[in-house]
């Protein structure tokens, strides 16, 4: 009898929880429009169609590099970043943050050895900082719907931040400030795992089976997870772009000075989605009077402080650490709108 009763209520609960998936808001929007705005429908279906049409060369080229870097090996490379003097590790920290093929929860156990081990602080952190910004798939989505212009700009300030973070950090530790930054650590599974490979990266990957295999599987994980994810962009894009007022957008993020751009950075924290997710919905901002120097920053304060990137480090760090972690991503946000808006003008 007990049986009875629990099963309706699983099912109930698993029906609720694929309610959650983009999927829903994908479907449900041109129905929703179909209704209360039938002459619309077909604009806005036809202007998510063709974005993500006009997107998908790129899509087709992120999945391939990501699945051949999974495959080869090639978080092996990153560890050699934290080997040598401590300004060193500083710079190769943020530089291949951007390069590295992690998830937000596939860096955990990788920083939570580095630190165990005595790795410093000062790069672990230029790593953290700029890992969340970009990376071979988000730099070819920003580009294909802000330009490469943006997208190089997005880069560059990775790397900028992460520098910026690594020395504040190294300033910040030879005060005292900072003794013992790791909390206790217990290991947990969170999906995706740790890489199947270790070891030197294996660069022609090709010529192993288990490699191909994981070539296959990683570029069906991560074709289906941005496809789900660019085709809930350019659907709220579409929504954004043809009934959001532009006066209201211009009113609030648009204009000259610092003020956007500060409020933009302020917004973006909790407002973020993915990194997939924002570049079409800022595109749509931009083209409504969000300036350019406010959607950058918007889009790396953003990425700082998504729930993935916070999880991570709130799950390592202590608090202290951990609010140091988002005032450097909030103030290095700022600093990269600003210098941004002031290149392009």
């Amino acid at each position: 009898m007990a049986d009875l009763t629990q099963s309706p209520r699983r099912h109930w609960r698993i029906w609720l929880n694929s309610l959650k998936s983009p999927w829903t808001v994908v479907v449900a929007v041109p129905v929703l429009v179909a209704i209360f705005d039938p002459d619309m429908v077909g604009t806005v279906v036809d202007f998510s169609i063709r974005a993500f049409l006009n997107t998908l060369p790129f899509i087709v080229f992120a999945v391939v590099t990501i699945a051949y870097l999974k495959a080869a090996g090639a978080e092996a490379m990153i560890a050699e970043a934290f080997k040598g003097r401590e300004t060193r590790m500083i710079f190769l920290a943020a530089l291949l943050g951007g390069l590295a093929p992690f998830c937000s929860c596939e860096v955990i156990p990788f920083i939570a050895g580095l630190l165990a081990l005595g790795a410093p602080l000062s790069a672990v952190m230029a790593f953290w900082l700029s890992s969340p910004l970009i990376d071979p798939p988000t730099l070819l989505i920003t580009a294909a719907a802000l330009g490469w212009p943006f997208a190089l700009a997005k880069a560059i300030s990775a790397v900028a931040l992460g520098l910026f973070g690594g020395f504040a950090v190294k300033f910040v530790a030879s005060r005292g400030f900072i003794t013992d930054p790791l909390r206790s650590y217990t290991t947990s599974v969170c999906g995706c795992g740790p890489s199947p490979v270790s070891g030197r990266p294996v660069w022609t990957m090709w010529t192993d089976a288990p490699r191909r295999e994981i070539f296959r599987t990683s570029f069906r994980e991560n074709a289906l997870f941005l496809i789900k994810w660019l085709a809930l962009a350019y659907t709220l894009e579409a929504l954004l772009v043809h009934y959001v007022p532009a006066d209201l957008i211009a009113g609030v993020v648009g204009g000259e000075g610092i003020g956007p751009i500060v409020t933009a950075a302020l917004v973006g924290m909790p407002a973020y989605l993915n990194g997939y997710v924002a570049p079409p919905l800022l595109a749509g901002f931009i083209e409504q009077g969000m300036s350019d120097g406010a959607a950058m920053s918007f889009m790396i304060a953003g990425s700082v402080s998504s729930i993935p990137a916070m999880a991570a480090v709130w799950s390592l760090v202590k608090k202290g650490v951990f609010a140091l972690y988002l005032s450097l991503g909030v103030s290095g946000a700022v600093l990269s709108g600003i210098v941004f808006q002031m290149i392009l003008q």
